[in-house]
């Protein structure tokens, strides 16, 4: 069995289609289909049915197909950790990032980086909160941005960097578009726009609304922040969102405004796997972000809130 053919039949698998599954390799059809006639008569099963043009996968076909992927994300690992050990400067990191920290906190991070190591890559995945700590988990990705910082999960290493406060979005007609604070329950008889459930950033406002002695009334629902930043500005309702994300992206026809009463906030930091050790490049990276934040900690930015 050779690793050509696993990656020949994860494509066809894919693809359920030979001729694609040829182009997307950029090989013959004929390569594609004898390589695996020869991988069936190895393994002593059928693992594909024709279906006039299409191909569908047989019951063991389907399982062959999950392990085979597996094995291959395994034998790719396995080749870049021998790269990066040979030469950690020039290795590739997966990355994973929430989209709150993807206009402002990460590219800063990665152009700092880039400037000392220019020879690293990253390979970046933005992702919800269980995608990034399951893929972290699942080695599908190397280290990820999280915010809150996961405490308590037994299979990830959690390194909290800063602490962020939410802000209110008003609509400037808004009667508390000209406060500089309000009490949360100020806000109780308000119509919100919230993430869906199931949304770390939903569950954190509710939580607080909560907190604050209400259920929040939740007029819409938006599954990304500018969806729900331009429901805002539309004048649909109101929100709660972290502050970094609006300091350079304030949508017109808005204000943020501070809350108290609860102090709505977050832990902001980066999550890695417990049971593996990081690769050299990955390693490089993970000491480059703790001594990043340090600074900025320790010289009092105020891109920093606690």
């Amino acid at each position: 069995m050779e690793i050509r053919q696993l990656k020949y039949f994860i494509e066809v698998a894919k693809q359920e289609h030979i001729s694609l599954a040829a182009e997307n390799l950029h090989i013959a059809q004929s390569a594609v289909s004898r390589q695996i006639g020869n991988l069936e008569d190895e393994l002593g099963v059928q693992l594909i049915e024709r279906e006039g043009r299409n191909i569908k996968l047989t019951h063991i076909g389907r399982l062959f197909a999950e392990q085979a992927i597996i094995a291959i994300k395994a034998v790719d690992n396995a080749k870049q950790l021998i790269d990066e050990y040979v030469n950690p400067e020039q290795g590739t990191i997966r990355i994973g990032f929430p989209s709150s920290l993807a206009s402002n906190t990460l590219p800063r991070i990665l152009s700092a980086f880039k400037k000392e190591h220019p020879d690293i890559h990253f390979h970046l995945r933005q992702g919800s909160y269980s995608f990034l700590s399951e893929g972290v988990k699942k080695r599908e990705i190397d280290l990820a941005f999280i915010g809150p910082v996961p405490i308590h999960d037994p299979d990830v290493q959690s390194d909290i960097f800063f602490i962020e406060r939410f802000v209110a979005l008003l609509p400037e007609s808004h009667p508390l578009a000209n406060r500089e604070v309000v009490s949360l329950n100020q806000l109780a008889n308000e119509q919100f726009v919230l993430f869906p459930k199931g949304f770390v950033l939903r569950k954190i406002v509710a939580d607080a609304c909560l907190q604050a002695g209400f259920n929040p009334s939740i007029l819409c629902e938006g599954e990304d922040l500018d969806a729900i930043k331009g429901l805002v500005s539309a004048g649909i309702g109101i929100t709660l969102l972290p502050e970094l994300f609006l300091n350079e992206n304030l949508p017109g026809s808005t204000v943020k405004v501070r809350i108290n009463h609860p102090d709505v906030r977050r832990t902001v930091g980066i999550i890695t796997p417990k049971h593996r050790d990081l690769s050299p490049s990955e390693k490089i990276f993970y000491e480059f972000v703790k001594n990043y934040f340090a600074v900025l900690t320790n010289g009092g930015n105020s891109y920093i809130y606690s």
